[in-house]
């Protein structure tokens, strides 16, 4: 199966600019799609796949730094690249504050911005797997008895089984049923990875 494209959505009202770098990205590889100001952005619909924003500073009706708060605002959790001509100290430390993943001043160079682009790329990757193994893992979460949800936060907080029977009241041969019935539903190989999936889900024992 060949893997979708990424994307890149370039916002710059000039369009000479939009032009150049529609052309760069789609060299490189990308799927570049372009936007003469923030509302038409705004009005479309980003496709479900990896990708990263390209945003001017200085635009007219909203500027980069307004559509990146409304694109927070919408949800959307793309990395964000900010290029500009005008760009002042507040502005980038406004930017970075906001998540922004990189500021360049033009005139830039070309492999300074697909550098730039390659890693708001592989930050969107990186979250879209986290976002995917945590959905995941709650739906697991779902599967498991009460008991089971007890045993798991004190296996998981490093417990002795003997330790989590003394703690819940029942024999250890019950509790050892019970681990293994909660490494099969939640997908742990390991106590490594039954740890690990009780940080993600903010798990925490109430043994004393």
């Amino acid at each position: 199966m060949t893997e979708t494209k990424a994307a890149v959505f370039v916002v710059d009202d000039d369009p000479f600019v939009r032009k150049a770098l529609e052309r760069l990205l789609r060299s490189a590889g990308y799927n570049a799609m372009t936007f003469a100001s923030a509302s038409e952005f705004l009005n479309f619909s980003c496709p479900d796949t990896p990708g990263c924003l390209v945003l001017d500073i200085k635009m007219p009706e909203l500027s980069g730094l307004e559509l990146q708060d409304r694109v927070s605002e919408k949800g959307l959790s793309l990395p964000i690249i900010f290029i500009t001509g005008h760009g002042t100290v507040p502005a980038s430390v406004r930017a970075f504050k906001a998540g922004a993943m990189d500021f360049l001043q033009k005139p830039f160079k070309e492999r300074e911005l697909l550098d730039a682009v390659d890693r708001g790329i592989e930050k969107d990757r990186r979250l879209r797997r986290e976002r995917k193994e945590m959905k995941t893992l709650c739906a697991r979460l779902k599967t498991l008895t009460p008991r089971e949800c007890e045993v798991f936060s004190h296996v998981a907080s490093g417990l002795l089984n003997k330790q989590v029977a003394f703690d819940l009241g029942i024999s250890e041969k019950t509790i050892k049923v019970h681990r293994a019935r909660v490494m099969q539903k939640m997908g742990a190989r390991s106590l490594a990875d039954l740890v690990r999936f009780a940080e993600k889900l903010a798990i925490r024992s109430s043994a004393s």
